[in-house]
């Protein structure tokens, strides 16, 4: 769609009417055009008047030259006249603009007697204005009998006063002329038009979907984040989001570089938004400019930063204005985002520097916000407001606010007196933004900076942001492995701000270690390791997350108490590292109300990066819990986020869960599409995570093709049967898939090898789930058709929790059953395998369940929930206990179940068995157990 100038006689004037070509429909503005046109009449006909009302650069002149395409389509003829800032004193200027419209037509009427005279085209003395009114609607009338007539009139309060005064009249005697006027005001602006009993119809911004449309179109270039940026700016304000971005380099419209922390408004945005602001008094310019820079709204701060200058009152010539809002509090809000930045603009630099001064003495007690009013403040390098910006960045990126931490980086780096100084805290913001910014792409430009400001110098932060920009970019392990190693050789001094950023160093080489999966990798951090004393949650992730198998006890209970604190976290680095260290322990349930507060940053552009980990964290949760659309939903979002921001490593997280739902649910060509991918990207790179993502999927992908050969060769291609080696943690994952695969190749010795190594490592004490998956393998392992292991798998606590190892489970102990000629029995398992795997949409694993079902003697193609007697041992325990007379609490705390779960298993199986209360639970159990 190519947009043009639209033909209104103002439009070169304004930015604002950029208006599509062809259908003359303007951005978000459809419903509008509608509702204007109805209430003047509808097309081919106009009546009445209508004023239109909105804040300066909302679209109304665009809005004025869409309704008039509109209806002179329709046949309707229009005559237009506008306003003009700074010109009102013309006496009739604007009624003879209009007059001039109309005779300037075929068979145009005739200016006679007071007309004449205000038109000066006789002499004459000067008219009354009531007389001058009669003679206008005299004209209008003659000029509806050849078509309708609207009346258009732009701006109305720049109106000079004659005209302003006769049109107010003009407007109210329109009915039964065949005429309409539609006129035009600013919101709060004073002018001789009299408004009073006129119809009005805001125009209000563009909603969210039309702004982001309008700079879409208009600017196709704009980063994402910057896009975000210009909207909350611009508050849907058209000409805002018009002119904003055309102020902004190339560089700070792809976000390579940040954008200033006020934007530059540009001539039109300035004398739409300024003028309204130099006719204050100096005491209130001086108040709304502490306000604007504070930012807070705190009008306790802007009194303490005046120190007895000026008072609050002197506020009210903004209020009365309508530039500001005061409310109780007391608190200061400005009307619109633009005339902030407006008031702002008018001043020079002197004066902000010394309103920045005033407020960091009224932020003496905050040290991160008098740190920012004090680096606005310097006009040269100052050390002790660089150090004071730099611990404010940590607080600041501790509470999730990536790029404001950055910001506050770059400026320490700039007020550091020596090259040393601001290279280590460019190299800081460099590691920043590949780690919460998701503005990896920024960090070379970053870290050359650094290099250029003291060359040969290395640090820790360097090392940790060029690691985590090969880590993320290219996938460069080694190199990134070998940077991490050669930084952590040098200790830094106990009080050397290095000291902080050496942790943040290790949790990269983590990463850098896990996702090469190579004992070598890890040789070295290991070593490096023990000569640091390790932060707590650093510790839990090595002993949880790295390897799993030999995870202790206590890793385990300082990791729950992990968990348990992020319920008040804000920072979404440590609710994401917490969680990873989670992931492979079945404790991502507990984190993910943290992990969707991360999401919900990263959304805000705050914490990019952690988001996409934390979206792919709640997809790992998603698949396990058999949330298959929730896991779609997340991992999608997460590629997204990964393909915007150049995150092709953590990518790899989010289609190996594509992988997996894809194998469950039959969708064999999807997964192997996925796989090979992930095969060809990580052979080169050594990446042996990825490779054990690949092998994972394909693993299943094979046991639900029944290709049980190719399943044992992909999950022993991670770890050989019998072995859980150390630093290879995703072999707990695939503990029953090995398992399955090898019984049903005959290599039952390797298979009970597998189960003993298991048992001997303690898998089945890190949670219920790997719990229940060492009793199912060792049950599956055995030749007994007797041996307990399925009946303890599927009376773990809350075994529904994990549907899809549950229902796995229920189809190999019925089919076991049903060799054991158990067919009652197993057709209850087989059932309840059939239901879960419909449910969950695995449809190779329900073909297999029912071809066993139909196998026991039971036709497979039934649906469950048609046969009473299809329980599932919890739902048939709980069945027994409720008619028994136990309430829903006493029969979670036997079960170790909550009651909304006991509730939920009640509702579920009323059905089954026929009932509709309690009540009944008791004949119809009988009736079962009969049957």
């Amino acid at each position: 769609m190519v947009l043009r100038r639209s033909e209104h006689p103002r439009a070169e004037d304004d930015a604002d009417l950029w208006v599509p070509e062809g259908d003359g429909q303007l951005v978000g503005r459809e419903g509008d055009i509608r509702d204007v046109t109805a209430r003047l009449g509808g097309l081919g006909r106009v009546t009445g008047s209508l004023l239109l009302l909105g804040e300066p650069g909302v679209g109304k002149t665009a809005l004025l030259a869409a309704v008039i395409s509109r209806v002179r389509r329709s046949g309707v003829q229009v005559v237009s006249a506008a306003g003009a800032e700074y010109r009102s004193d013309v006496s009739y200027g604007a009624l003879r603009q209009l007059m001039n419209s109309a005779v300037d037509r075929d068979r145009a009427p005739v200016l006679e007697g007071e007309l004449a005279v205000v038109m000066g085209r006789k002499e004459g003395l000067p008219p009354d204005h009531t007389a001058v009114a009669d003679a206008v609607v005299t004209v209008v009338r003659q000029l509806a009998r050849t078509a309708p007539t609207l009346l258009v009139v732009d701006d109305v309060q720049w109106l000079d006063p004659a005209s302003a005064v006769v049109l107010s009249q003009v407007a109210r005697r329109l009915a039964g002329t065949g005429a309409a006027l539609l006129c035009t005001a600013r919101q709060g602006s004073e002018g001789f038009f009299e408004l009073g009993g006129l119809p009005c119809q805001e125009v209000r911004p563009l909603d969210d979907p039309a702004s982001e449309e309008l700079l879409v179109r208009c600017f196709p270039a704009l980063a994402p984040r910057v896009r975000r940026r210009l909207m909350a700016e611009a508050q849907g304000n058209p000409l805002a989001l018009l002119e904003l971005p055309v102020e902004l380099t190339g560089r700070q419209q792809a976000a390579a570089e940040p954008l200033p922390e006020r934007l530059a408004l540009g001539r039109r945005l300035q004398s739409a938004f300024a003028s309204r602001v130099t006719s204050l008094p100096a005491p209130t310019r001086y108040l709304l400019l502490l306000a604007a820079l504070d930012g807070s709204g705190d009008l306790q701060v802007v009194s303490r930063a005046v120190a007895g200058q000026c008072g609050l009152k002197h506020l009210q010539p903004a209020e009365r204005a309508g530039l500001v809002r005061v409310d109780e509090r007391p608190s200061l809000h400005f009307r619109h985002p633009l005339t902030q930045s407006a008031v702002v603009e008018l001043t020079t630099s002197d004066q902000r520097r010394s309103a920045h001064r005033a407020l960091a003495r009224a932020w003496a007690g905050t040290p991160e916000r008098q740190a920012w009013h004090l680096a606005h403040a310097a006009v040269g390098p100052d050390e002790d407001v660089a150090v004071l910006l730099e611990r404010a960045a940590a607080v600041i990126r501790r509470r999730g606010d990536g790029p404001a931490a950055v910001a506050a980086l770059v400026r320490a780096a700039e007020l550091s007196p020596d090259g040393q100084g601001r290279a280590r805290r460019l190299a800081e913001a460099a590691y920043t933004g590949a780690n919460i910014t998701g503005d990896l792409r920024d960090v070379p430009r970053l870290l050359d900076d650094a290099r250029r400001a003291a060359p040969g110098e290395s640090s820790v932060a360097a090392a940790a942001a060029g690691a985590a920009y090969l880590l993320n970019d290219s996938g460069d392990i080694d190199t990134a492995h070998s940077l991490l190693r050669g930084a952590v050789t040098v200790r830094p001094g106990p009080n050397d701000p290095d000291d902080t950023l050496l942790v943040e160093a290790f949790h990269t080489w983590l990463l850098v270690c896990f996702f090469g999966g190579r004992a070598d990798l890890w040789e070295d951090y290991d070593a490096a390791a023990d000569f640091t004393v390790e932060p707590p949650l650093l510790a839990i992730t090595r002993g949880t997350f790295v390897d799993p198998a030999r995870a202790t006890p206590r890793d385990l209970a300082r990791l729950d108490d992990a968990v348990e604190s992020l319920a008040h976290e804000t920072d979404p680095l440590r609710i994401v590292r917490v969680a990873t260290a989670g992931a492979y322990v079945d404790r991502l349930g507990g984190c993910a109300e943290g992990l969707r507060r991360v999401v919900a940053g990263g959304r805000e552009g705050e914490n990019v990066t952690p988001a996409i980990e934390a979206l792919f964290l709640l997809g790992n949760h998603a698949w396990l819990t058999g949330q298959w659309s929730e896991l779609h939903r997340f991992a999608a979002d997460g590629l997204r986020l990964c393909d915007r921001y150049h995150y092709p490593m953590l990518a790899w997280v989010g289609k190996f869960l594509l992988a997996c739902a894809a194998a469950a649910s039959g969708d064999h060509t999807t997964a192997r599409d996925l796989t090979d991918q992930m095969d060809q990207w990580a052979g080169p790179r050594r990446a042996d995570a990825v490779r054990a993502y690949a092998a994972h999927a394909k693993a299943l992908s094979a046991l639900g093709r029944g290709d049980f050969e190719a399943a044992y060769l992909h999950a022993t291609g991670i770890a050989p049967a019998g072995t859980f080696p150390r630093y290879a943690p995703h072999t707990l994952w695939t503990v029953m898939d090995l398992v399955d695969a090898a019984v049903r190749t005959g290599r039952r010795q390797e298979a009970l090898a597998h189960v003993a190594a298991a048992q001997d490592a303690g898998l089945q004490h890190i949670s219920p789930r790997m719990r229940m998956l060492v009793h199912a393998s060792a049950a599956l392992a055995s030749e007994s058709d007797e041996h307990p292991g399925f009946r303890e798998a599927l009376s773990v606590p809350e075994a529904e929790r994990w549907p899809f190892d549950q229902a796995r489970i229920h189809l190999s102990y019925g089919e076991r059953l049903r060799r054991g000629k158990a067919s009652a029995q197993a057709q209850r398992h087989l059932g309840a395998a059939t239901e879960i795997f419909e449910r969950l949409g695995a449809a190779p694993w329900a073909d297999r369940a029912r071809q066993e079902l139909r196998a026991s003697g039971r036709p497979g193609n039934a649906a469950p929930g048609s046969d009473v007697g299809l329980l599932t041992p919890q739902q048939s325990t709980i069945a027994n206990l409720a008619a028994a007379g136990l309430s829903n609490k006493q029969i979670a705390e036997r079960l170790f179940l909550s009651p909304r779960t006991v509730s939920t298993h009640l509702h579920q199986l009323f059905p089954k068995l026929g009932v509709t209360s309690r009540a009944a639970l008791r004949d119809a159990l009988q009736e079962l157990h009969r049957a």
